[in-house]
């Protein structure tokens, strides 16, 4: 079984063209600027600093806590929206 093609576009009958690109939401564009705004937040703060792992201090630059940090709260974002669907 094959889907009929125009034969000018090649794409299918009655279908959209594949690939288009959306257009920027308000939602999207603010997204973008909070993230924009995280990362120059995280890359700012470059020192050495003690974090404490329930039990051992360990020391690491502080730009790679926020970021740990960061991925995380997006994975369980990520996870919430998932299951409300």
């Amino acid at each position: 079984m094959t889907a009929k093609t125009s034969s000018q576009s090649g794409r299918k009958a009655g279908g959209t063209q594949g690939g288009r690109r959306r257009a920027l939401t308000p939602k999207g564009i603010t997204v973008l600027v909070l993230l924009g705004l995280a990362l120059v937040f995280i890359f700012e703060n470059t020192r050495e600093t003690e974090i404490r792992l329930l039990v051992p201090l360990v020391t690491m630059p502080l730009w790679l806590a926020l970021l740990a940090m960061g991925v995380i709260g997006a994975l369980v974002g990520a996870y919430f929206m998932g299951r409300r669907r």
